[in-house]
């Protein structure tokens, strides 16, 4: 919908393919990410004095908060890591070259700083468990004996429960940073007394030094100790694996020769047996191949006729016997061509030419059986040859299983001997440095007593109040907004329904609204006329023949509306009838001479013709029809009249006819009059318009397939509108008016 001057709008016409009557949604629907300012400005103005006390109540809190925070003071001093460990054994320097392992060495130091251990041994040195004013400093008492009960207590009794007290409390308020790229760590303590704060940090840092010294010491005596018994099980294992490596090797009977050449320092094997496997392997090669050409040539003539072979054919004795029995064959055809078959002549071939074939028989036989008796043959001489194969090769896999048997202990008789040289030149090398330690942690700064608590900030502290009062009114003002079904503007009708507006009907008094629609200048005259121009483009035939004007509740403005709308078309040359179609809560008689004149009810049941019921208005070629007499069932009556041949009828008399419904929530008669329509015309109040009520009876008119064609909002109040919506302010209808 594209606004006009008079601030309505202009419906657009649907897409190609949409149902007639169904709203084209508009495409701000489709943009779901879409920023729209405007709206924004609007839910603000609409929220601000909720808005201003969220922000308020926020910035109260904050200054509380502020006022009753107990100023801490954090003292900060800072150490130098330097990256160096001590080693045990001697191998290849250890580095810490890789950023990962730098970072994950200083990390570790800073876990160490925040240990328990560290954290005792600090309690233990300043003698915090009985100082009642470290105890202050962190908003504790010290304990006593009537504050604890003595059954609760352990062997040691209340010094160990201030101990632990005192180790709890100066973890909890120890800080430790190391910054990014840098070996200088951060170590700092809060409380409420500077000059504690200051002291207990460098504390933790020159007991963090000392600990550092006290575990090298530690580590280089442990390490002594523990290279000695090293040394003691390292001589036992290498006297015992070369022991092992020389027994092994007689029982074994393996004969070594030193390598030559590139592999001088590698053993080889003498072995016969690897040898003749080779050579059988060979053998049994060529008898596998052997033995698949024999068995090919028995699977292709195994099932063969005998004089199908090519071997029996290429026989010389086969073809001088198939040349004979073609000659017997031949006389014996040519006797029966002069004799009968018991001629003896003829019995005498026939004798002979059988012998022939036993003899091609018996001799093609043979000579299949000798090419199967082949093939067997090759089959026994492969099975012989991989039976000794096989028997050779588990004989030179016991040799080589053998073999590396003889390399294992071999190497761990090597291994045995490097271990023990390395922990006898380490061992050397610790006795000869013991005593003389060194320290990679240096203190660069040491903490002062601050003179500026570093809590509580009060500009921050207002910062963040401000900050999280107006998250929360922003949270305030969305979900207001999305559980609003308040209809106020254009913007919500289309946004909140999907329809199109088709006009927008400025509040107008009571007592004014007759007197303002008289005007044809007033704002309220100006906006129907808008709305009648809009019905005009809606469609491409103008102004719709039937039309009802329907509304969700009663007293929206929908008899008004239907009422104006009627006389505006009268006034265009039109002649146009209008219905009182709400039976049940009639006003159009009101407005006549004749108030109790049938209309609408008669004509539904029977009893009058249209022509006797109308009633001229005042306006020419305006028409009355009222809703008289009010009948006891509606719904029944309009369910059972001819509502189509009588609205057939009425278009034929008239150019347009207009129904005042009644409201659609809770009965049927408006949507039983809308299906037999051309257009619906729906009225919201914008004063009282409800986005859940107006959605429901929406979708009653949508399941009877009713022709809604957009939306009129009614007693549009624009000085109730924030400022962003002044757009739709008297001023356009005023155009043009005498000031």
């Amino acid at each position: 919908m594209v606004a006009d001057s008079t601030g309505a709008g202009t419906l657009v016409a649907p897409s190609a393919g949409q149902p007639h009557g169904a709203p084209e949604i508009p495409a701000e629907n489709d943009a779901l990410f879409k920023v729209d300012l405007r709206s924004i400005y609007v839910a603000v103005q609409r929220n601000i004095w909720p808005i201003v006390g969220i922000v308020g109540v926020a910035l109260i809190l904050g200054v509380v908060i502020t006022l009753l925070t107990v100023p801490r003071y954090v003292a900060s001093s800072r150490v130098l890591i330097e990256q160096r460990e001590d080693q045990i054994i001697e191998m290849d320097p250890v580095s810490y070259n890789s950023p990962k392992d730098a970072e994950l060495f200083l990390r570790t130091q800073t876990d160490v700083i925040r240990s328990r251990s560290l954290a005792l041994r600090v309690v233990e040195s300043e003698g915090l468990a009985d100082d009642a004013a470290f105890f202050d400093a962190l908003g504790r008492e010290l304990p006593t004996e009537e504050d604890v009960d003595p059954a609760s207590l352990d062997k040691d009794g209340l010094p160990e429960l201030r101990r632990e007290l005192a180790v709890e409390l100066l973890q909890d308020n120890l800080q430790v940073d190391l910054p990014i790229d840098s070996r200088l760590v951060s170590i700092s303590f809060g409380s409420a007394n500077p000059e504690i704060s200051a002291r207990i940090a460098n504390s933790v840092a020159t007991n963090y030094i000392e600990s550092n010294l006290a575990r090298k010491f530690d580590s280089s005596a442990y390490a002594r100790e523990f290279l000695s018994q090293q040394l003691g099980d390292a001589r036992k294992n290498l006297e015992q694996s070369e022991r092992d490596l020389n027994q092994y090797s007689r029982e074994a009977g393996l004969i070594r020769v030193g390598g030559q050449g590139q592999n001088a320092d590698r053993e080889t094997t003498l072995s016969v047996t690897n040898e003749s496997l080779v050579q059988l392997n060979q053998a049994a090669s060529q008898a596998a191949s052997e033995r698949v050409a024999a068995e090919d040539r028995w699977e292709s003539i195994r099932n063969q006729p005998i004089l199908s072979i090519p071997q029996v054919l290429s026989n010389s004795a086969v073809q001088s016997l198939i040349a004979e029995r073609s000659r017997v064959a031949s006389d014996l055809a040519e006797e029966r061509v002069r004799h009968l078959n018991d001629h003896p002549n003829v019995q005498a071939l026939e004798s002979q030419l059988a012998r022939v074939d036993e003899q091609i028989e018996s001799l093609g036989d043979a000579i299949k059986r000798s090419i199967r008796l082949e093939y067997e043959a090759a089959k026994e001489r492969e099975e012989s040859l991989q039976g000794r194969v096989a028997g050779l090769r588990s004989e030179a896999l016991s040799e080589q299983d053998r073999g590396v048997q003889y390399n294992v202990l071999r190497r761990e008789a090597e291994t045995a001997r490097a271990l023990y040289d390395a922990l006898l030149t380490r061992y050397n090398e610790l006795s000869a440095t013991a005593g003389a330690a060194s320290n990679n942690v240096s203190i660069v700064d040491l903490a002062e007593p601050p003179r500026t608590p570093a809590s509580p900030k009060p500009v921050i502290n207002m910062l963040v109040a401000l900050l999280a009062g107006l998250g929360l009114a922003g949270l305030f003002v969305f979900l207001r907004e999305q559980l609003d079904d308040v209809l106020r503007s254009p913007d919500d009708v289309e946004r909140k329904l999907g329809v199109p507006m088709l006009a927008l009907i400025p509040k107008v008094e009571d007592d004014k609204i007759s007197e303002d629609l008289a005007d044809p200048k007033s704002p309220i005259s100006e906006a129907y006329q808008s709305l009648l121009t809009n019905l005009r483009y809606s469609s491409g035939e103008g102004v719709p023949a039937t039309l009802t004007v329907v509304s969700a509740t009663a007293s929206e403005g929908k008899s008004t509306t239907a009422h104006t709308l009627a006389r505006e078309l009268a006034n265009n040359n039109r002649r146009t009838l209008l219905v009182d179609a709400d039976l049940r809560r009639p006003t159009l008689h009101r407005r006549m001479e004749q108030r109790d004149r049938p209309g609408f009810t008669s004509v539904l049941a029977g009893e009058m013709s249209v022509g006797d019921v109308v009633t001229p208005g005042p306006v020419r070629n305006l028409f009355y029809m009222t809703a008289l007499p009010i009948p006891p069932a509606p719904s029944g009556l309009l369910a059972t009249a001819d509502l189509e041949g009588i609205i057939k009828e009425l278009r034929e008399s008239y150019d347009h006819v207009i129904f005042d419904s009644p409201p659609v929530l809770g009965l049927s008669d408006a949507p039983t009059i809308a299906v037999h329509v051309d257009s619906v015309l729906f009225v919201v109040d914008a004063s009282a318009g409800k986005r859940g009520s107006v959605k429901t009876s929406m979708r009653r008119l949508s399941m009877v397939g009713a022709p809604v064609s957009g939306v009129v909002l009614t007693k549009f109040d624009a000085s109730k509108i924030s400022g962003a919506y002044s757009y739709y302010g008297y001023d356009y209808y005023d155009y043009g008016s005498e000031r």
